[in-house]
């Protein structure tokens, strides 16, 4: 039975990874953002079902993964007609 169980918890872990490629606009985005949350969800959820309290570090990181999906997500994008500050 056991085997049955990782056999299943593998493939769900394939489609974790998978679903999102299939998002219709800038993967890169969602993904980097997705990063973010996940660090806050995972300290909420130790503290939550672990009784593990974040101690400053913890929060200092979460905050700083915070801020970046905010400017991943909301700060405004460069026209069609300006360059982007890798391009020559």
């Amino acid at each position: 039975m056991s085997w049955i169980l990782g056999v299943v918890g593998g493939f769900v872990l394939f489609l974790y990874g998978i679903i999102p490629t299939f998002q219709q606009s800038h993967f890169h985005r969602i993904y980097a953002a997705y990063g973010g949350i996940f660090i806050i969800m995972a300290l909420l959820w130790g503290w939550i079902f672990e009784k593990v309290i974040p101690d400053r570090f913890d929060i200092l990181g979460a905050a700083i993964s915070l801020v970046g999906v905010i400017v991943i997500f909301y700060l405004p994008r460069h026209s069609d007609g300006e360059k982007s500050i890798w391009s020559r």
